[in-house]
């Protein structure tokens, strides 16, 4: 028997002789504000709590401890004091993501202890977290463990991220695996979702300030248990980006002894399309303390490395020169795009503050000036931190708009203390951070609004050498990875295949999926940058397409799922202003849905339609334009190929 399971079943003896205990026992319970979830919480030799959805149990003697310092938080708990609260109110994101307002609202229970510590819990109505809270007399502590077990109620398939070590890009592929499968050394990044039979359950967190990620194992029973990355003492760089740790520590943190610890948090979806809305990551996060945001501007990006500048019908030899970006520049503003992104290539490797042959910055960036299009730039992250200052400063005087960083691979205490200071430093220049190789960083847009995008995903770029983005992956992604925050997925790809007919090319790449299945993911993904993968030379041959994405937002209003099954369907509606925007997207087999427009205003809506082709099931790139009048009464049928989409711009008539 495992150590989780005998701490388990010391709870679930102990509750059964609660009664014996008396006054030495204490039990709690709270409840979502529209009274569907609730939370038992016993006070026992341990902290044990279940969860219960709709009167079905979902969580059963889950336990926590929290290790500091050679003493066990949690353990023979002696309550001081138990506080209940309510909040009710409205958050506005500074970036929009699912909507411009959000619902802040839940019940709280706040659980005092003698010896200097305190447990938060919340109840939402889209989930339930738990924090813990810490004043200890000393400056420092060390962190030895945290103990975060969840005991499902049975053996419940999961979305299982499974990864080989705590060194790693996350871009990993949700199979859904049953519970009792997992062991120890089934290691998991987030998000875990697991199916409760109907409910799914999004294990996440919120809120990770000078700590380590939460990663999850299996138990070879009905639960998860959380796993840290330990705190590095010794690393060895290989080239200039793959720093991996050579020593560890026996403790995860090195931290303040009075201080709030991350949120362990469950998001509850009833029906698979509530993955797609449920905010909790973001309500959880800790707000920000930036005053002036005005001058964070989301938008779409031209991107170069995907499609690695292959670019036709030019007077000059295309690659990592000045003549080539303001190619992409002029392309960029003919369609409304506001930034292009210069990739890996630009600068010398391992020093930020030398410009690679060919390149001249100044006259990039004042070119893009002229033409209203922003200048965003990559960069290793190690060498970024040898020459955070400097470069940044440089940056600055250039007149750059943003940076994307790449390769941490990590989310150790250090690392994570990374992302806050990177983000910190680029807000103080008005700059914007898309943090690719990793991904924590999604957790903290809230924090950071000028952290507009992260990657942490296996996406479009894996078709370069790949064939594993199929459109069962780019369906499940939806439910799984977007939950925690914006995703940087770099969808748009102009050259599709089928299944049968896709192949890998690092030069040339493709997407095992149909043009409107691409088209659909400028709806369907979060993502405030979001990115035009592919060439501007494919683009421009492609004028209905770029007519769509030179017009879809990058940030929403509203979100409405019209339907939805997790790792086969999904269909949204997005609102931007008084428009709407709807795209559709299924796996690999071909499907007739049907998009219900009642979410629509009273009035005539002109309808833009991108559907796949009669022939898209056997040339992907085949799609039909059409354009209809709607109203909120229109029941529309939507025909899907393999691998197929569907995308549609709505506008007041």
């Amino acid at each position: 028997m495992t150590t989780q399971s005998l701490l388990v079943s010391a709870c679930s003896v102990l509750n059964l002789l609660a009664p014996l205990a008396g006054a030495a026992q204490a039990s709690h319970q709270l409840r979502s504000p529209d009274g569907g979830i609730v939370m038992a919480i016993r006070l026992d030799e341990r902290i044990c709590y279940d969860v219960t959805v709709d009167n079905s149990p979902v969580l059963r003697n889950s336990t926590l401890s929290l290790t500091i310092d050679a003493t066990t938080l949690g353990l023979a708990p002696k309550l001081k004091s138990a506080t209940p609260g309510s909040h009710d109110g409205i958050l506005k994101p500074v970036v929009r993501q699912k909507a411009a307002e959000l619902r802040d609202h839940y019940n709280e229970l706040r659980l005092d202890m003698d010896g200097g510590y305190a447990v938060v819990f919340r109840a939402y109505n889209e989930g339930v977290a738990y924090r813990w809270e810490t004043a200890l007399p000393a400056a420092e502590v060390k962190v030895s463990a945290e103990e975060v077990a969840l005991n499902f109620a049975d053996n419940f398939i999961t979305y299982y991220p499974e990864e080989e070590s705590f060194y790693s890009h996350n871009e990993r592929a949700y199979l859904p695996r049953a519970l009792r499968d997992l062991e120890t050394r089934h290691l998991a990044s987030l998000p875990a979702i697991v199916d409760a039979k109907g409910v799914k359950i999004a294990v996440a967190e919120s809120d990770v300030l000078d700590y380590p990620g939460l990663w999850l194992r299996g138990t070879g029973t009905s639960g998860l248990a959380g796993a840290f990355p330990p705190y590095p003492l010794a690393e060895q760089l290989a080239g200039d980006r793959d720093v991996k740790v050579t020593k560890t520590a026996d403790y995860i943190a090195m931290t303040q002894g009075s201080r709030t610890y991350p949120w362990r948090l469950l998001g509850v979806a009833r029906k698979d399309g509530d993955l797609i809305t449920n905010p909790l990551v973001y309500l959880l996060a800790r707000p920000t303390d930036l005053t002036d945001t005005t001058w964070i501007k989301p938008g779409k990006v031209a991107w170069d490395w995907w499609n690695a500048n292959n670019l036709g019908g030019v007077d000059f030899k295309a690659g990592v020169n000045t003549e080539t970006y303001k190619y992409y520049i002029d392309f960029a503003a003919q369609h409304g795009i506001e930034y292009v992104v210069l990739d890996e290539g630009w600068y010398v490797l391992g020093d930020l503050l030398k410009v690679s042959p060919g390149m001249d910055m100044e006259e990039i960036i004042a070119y893009g000036n002229k033409h209203n299009v922003g200048i965003i730039l990559w960069a290793v992250w190690k060498t970024l931190d040898n020459q955070l200052e400097p470069a940044l400063d440089r940056f600055e005087r250039w007149g750059i708009k943003g940076i994307k960083v790449d390769f941490m691979q990590r989310d150790d205490q250090p690392l994570m203390n990374f992302y806050h200071r990177v983000s910190a430093e680029a807000a103080k220049r008005k700059m914007l951070v898309d943090f690719h190789g990793a991904l924590r960083p999604a957790l903290l847009t809230r924090t950071w609004p000028n952290l507009i995008s992260t990657e942490g995903v296996r996406g479009l770029e894996w078709n370069k050498w790949s064939d594993d983005i199929t459109p069962e992956h780019t369906v499940t992604l939806p439910f799984t990875r977007m939950f925690l925050g914006p995703m940087d997925f770099t969808p748009g790809a102009m050259l599709n295949a089928t299944r049968a007919g896709f192949t890998k090319n690092f030069l040339r790449p493709m997407s095992m999926s149909t043009r409107c299945h691409q088209l659909a993911m400028y709806v369907v993904y979060e993502s405030p940058l979001q990115m035009l993968a592919d060439s501007p030379t494919n683009y421009l041959r492609e004028p209905a397409c770029m007519e769509f994405l030179s017009a879809v937002p990058s940030v929403w209003d509203d979100t409405r799922v019209l339907d939805a099954r997790i790792a086969d369907y999904i269909v949204v509606a997005r609102r931007s202003g008084a428009d709407w925007y709807c795209g559709a997207m299924t796996d690999s087999t071909p499907r007739d849905l049907t998009a219900d427009l009642s979410f629509l205003p009273a009035g005539n809506f002109r309808m833009d339609i991108y559907q796949d082709g009669v022939n898209a099931d056997r040339r992907a790139d085949d799609f039909k334009q059409t354009t209809r009048t709607v109203s909120n009464a229109t029941k529309l049928a939507i025909k899907l190929a393999e691998g197929g989409g569907w995308a549609a711009r709505l506008r007041p008539e």
